[in-house]
């Protein structure tokens, strides 16, 4: 058994806990969050749950539920929960130096060496958290990341554990595992289930006790990692840093569709924007680009859809020539007469600013001043909110970009959006 003490910290029901942070008066009612385009359920409240509203069940569905529970609907607010999940990190990372932020709602710590009772700590943190930020969190315990997770699970499952569940504690490991389907355990989806459950495996415990061999032929190295985990043999060190992306893609489904090719243009240099900015914001450059370009599947009207890629002459991540490439390759694909309800653009072969290999055909270009204008861009925008700063050729007005209805404020990064509180 591994001599190592991981603790899994969850938010709960991230999305709607940080709409209800700021308005109580969310805190008995059912609440879900809807995705780009206000299309389907992307987050619920428990109460939501057990109306029985189901993960990525389409909004226009839930029409008479909605009215009928006074079910509280908002729009994707990602830069609301973006900074509220930076909060809870931040306070995280007071109570160990060793933790590895895995989600937007999630992060592991090691929690080696503590001098005090794991659960007593956890339960600290848990208070600590929700006095500092408003986000229930809760919290498992375990010798491995896989067992830490599973006790994630139990805690969550089950309110008599106050949020807090430490595998060690419990003297039947096996009893607990058995309790569990094995499609719910961390890094078995759906295709691994069935292949599991094809062959008489349908319990955390029936996997456990599973042939190594078997395992790593069907499911690789990684269904084998979880399977030592599972009988604590730790396999899996915490990541202090998440390794930079292979592949960055910005895609969206517009808020109305586009005909022209002007319009697609500006969409298509947006999204060449945003992507651009999360290759530097990993010091990568790019070598391959995609976009991609479909009308509705559901559309009453004609459909049609391509996607064009190209090697890039020098690997980069400097906007202006990636919006001239990505205007290249739509110039490629747009055919007039459809209306387009989605596009988007994809980077790979990306590697480490300092290691892009050089063409040598081609004329090298001047990397210092490029990236000097993007950091000073990229300050802006961080500073000042993105899109203070931003390339003509995406539009100003961008009458086509997503539906944001019944978004809420961003009350902690918007000076106008800031919470008003009245005395009486």
């Amino acid at each position: 058994m591994s001599n190592h003490v991981f603790a899994l910290v969850d938010c709960n029901n991230f999305y709607a806990s940080c709409e209800r942070v700021f308005d109580p008066s969310l805190w008995s009612r059912p609440v879900i969050v809807l995705s780009n385009n206000d299309g389907c359920v992307i987050a619920r409240s428990n109460e939501a749950k057990a109306l029985g509203i189901k993960m990525g069940q389409p909004f226009f569905t839930l029409g008479h539920l909605v009215s009928i529970h006074n079910i509280a609907v908002f729009s994707s607010n990602f830069t609301l929960y973006g900074d509220m999940s930076r909060r809870v990190m931040d306070v995280l990372s007071m109570f160990t130096p060793d933790i590895e932020i895995y989600s937007v709602d999630e992060a592991f710590l090691a929690l080696d060496g503590l001098t005090d009772d794991p659960p007593a700590y956890a339960q600290r943190i848990r208070a600590t958290v929700y006095q500092w930020t408003g986000i229930p969190v809760g919290i498992g315990i375990g010798p491995t990341k896989t067992l830490a997770k599973v006790a994630n699970h139990i805690a969550k499952k089950n309110p008599e554990h106050g949020g807090v569940f430490d595998i060690n504690a419990h003297s039947d490991l096996d009893e607990l595992l058995d309790k569990l389907d094995v499609a719910d355990l961390w890094g078995v989806g759906p295709q691994y289930a069935r292949l599991l459950n094809r062959h008489g495996i349908y319990t955390v415990r029936q996997f456990k006790q599973a042939n190594d061999n078997w395992v790593q032929k069907h499911m690789t190295i990684c269904g084998l990692r979880a399977l030592l985990e599972l009988r604590g043999i730790s396999c899996m060190p915490l990541e202090a840093a998440p390794p930079p992306k292979k592949d960055i893609a910005c895609t969206r489904s517009f808020g109305a569709r586009i005909e022209t090719f002007q319009g697609l243009r500006e969409a298509i240099s947006t999204y060449v924007s945003r992507a651009a900015e999360k290759l530097r914001e990993q010091d990568s450059v790019a070598s391959y680009m995609q976009v991609f370009i479909r009308t509705s599947y559901f559309g009453e009207g004609p459909q049609y859809s391509n996607a064009a890629s190209l090697q890039l002459p020098v690997a980069t991540s400097y906007t202006p020539h990636l919006i001239h490439f990505g205007t290249r390759l739509l110039e490629r694909i747009y055919r007039p007469g459809y209306q387009y309800a989605k596009a988007g653009v994809i980077f790979s072969g990306i590697v480490p600013q300092e290691h892009a290999q050089l063409n040598l055909f081609v004329r090298p270009y001047p990397t210092r001043r490029y990236r000097h204008l993007m950091r000073i861009v990229d300050t802006i925008n961080q500073a000042w909110g993105r899109n203070t700063v931003q390339f003509a050729a995406a539009g100003i007005s961008k009458e086509w970009k997503m539906r944001q209805a019944r978004r809420s404020p961003r009350y902690t990064t918007r000076l106008a959006e800031l919470p008003i509180v009245k005395a009486h």
